[in-house]
């Protein structure tokens, strides 16, 4: 069971400063957004890893084909609740997403490493 979290109404304001890959991928990965791959893919470096749901998806190839399997299952919004900067490669996103997968509302927290502007890594939790 994930416990929910009021949203910081700072949020919003802290996501406007975030760096330009991860703007690009929360942009790209709203399913209000029109996703284009090539811009998805633009904000992680060739290498890059993303880990959902305890799988690694491995390059541009391996996260395209996992980002096009998420984003077909569901019909969702998306809201930002905390933005989080730990130091100038390691930044943290809470979304809210509330749609038509089991249980409607869920927190998802999106940690991002990067390196020379682009994300190196994603790990994404509830």
């Amino acid at each position: 069971m994930t416990i929910q979290t009021p949203p910081d109404p700072t949020a919003d304001e802290t996501a406007m400063h975030l760096p330009q890959a991860v703007m690009r991928f929360l942009r790209e990965a709203d399913p209000q957004h029109k996703a284009n791959a090539h811009d998805l893919l633009a904000a992680f470096a060739t290498d890059a890893t993303v880990v959902d749901n305890e799988h690694s998806y491995t390059g541009h190839d391996e996260i395209h084909r996992w980002r096009e399997a998420e984003s077909s299952k569901y019909t969702y919004t998306v809201m930002a609740t905390h933005v989080e900067k730990f130091d100038d490669t390691r930044y943290v996103v809470t979304n809210r997403l509330e749609g038509d997968f089991p249980g409607g509302v869920v927190d998802v927290i999106y940690r991002f490493t990067l390196a020379d502007d682009l994300i190196t890594r994603l790990e994404i939790a509830p």
